[in-house]
């Protein structure tokens, strides 16, 4: 009988890792499909449209970082990436590309699920209705929006997830076991230098200086806060609809994630 839960498309050219992403993945609920290279892999995304993709970094036609770049032009699904890379700026590199998630090789397949459904979860998620302000940047919390006056800034789903979650509590200290339990869930085994490297990028897309952060604080030895929000007569409102088309003729491509 064949899983009838959310598909996921696995890109890697080692059987080994296939067969046993496969067996575990369908064992929970999972469908499965599979690709060896990355052309085959982006056929796939386009004919199956998989809920999720993980990807290895080495594949035999194009490397990995290349074969998302080359998604994130036309699609917005979800991606997990496999990386025997450990050092934050390969990490970066990936997030900057759009990757949703990373895990490094070797890993243990009940981080690998808990990191799925973190995911797919923060896809799904609908957030309360609304607009927070603080240090020159707003959150519209019911489109899923964050701008710099009329400029919309890009963030992946986990690093909206991610400021979403110390916006719900700014001004007060949020403990990194709290982030990591909202971000991957409580069966991930804590691991600090995930959430290190999702506060750096937000950090380099929201502060004006990020060596010097105004608006994502940390409480050494604790965790992070947000600075407090701004007077509600400073709330800046989203750009026209009109405005936006202006902006947007002639681009075929897509715009970004949430």
């Amino acid at each position: 009988m064949k899983a009838k839960g959310p598909l996921i498309l696995v890109i890697d050219d080692e059987l080994q890792i296939r067969r046993m992403l496969r067996l575990s993945l369908e064992a929970h609920g999972y469908a499965v499909i599979d690709a060896v290279r990355a052309d085959e892999g982006l056929r796939l995304v386009a004919d199956a449209h998989p809920d999720l993709v993980i990807l290895d970094l080495e594949l035999p036609d194009k490397n990995g970082l290349q074969t998302l770049t080359d998604l994130r032009a036309w699609s917005e699904t979800p991606v997990i990436v496999l990386s025997i890379h450990e050092a934050e700026k390969d990490k970066i590199d990936l997030l900057d590309a759009g990757a949703d998630d990373y895990i490094t090789k070797p890993f243990g397949m009940g981080e690998l699920l808990a990191r799925i459904r973190g995911v797919l979860r923060r896809r799904t998620e609908t957030p309360g209705e609304g607009v927070f302000r603080t240090g020159g940047i707003g959150i519209d919390f019911g489109r899923r929006l964050v701008f710099r006056g009329d400029e919309e800034i890009k963030l992946t789903p986990t690093e909206y997830s991610l400021l979403r979650h110390l916006a719900r509590h700014a001004g007060k200290i949020v403990t990194r076991d709290q982030l990591l339990k909202e971000l991957w869930g409580p069966d991930v085994e804590p691991d600090e230098s995930y959430l290190r490297v999702y506060v750096l990028q937000l950090r380099r897309k929201l502060e004006k200086d990020p060596a010097r952060p105004k608006i994502i604080l940390t409480e050494p030895g604790v965790g992070y806060r947000l600075a407090e929000a701004s007077a509600p007569s400073q709330i800046i409102q989203p750009p026209q609809e009109e405005e936006k088309e202006k902006t947007d003729e002639g681009d075929d491509g897509i715009n970004g994630r949430p």
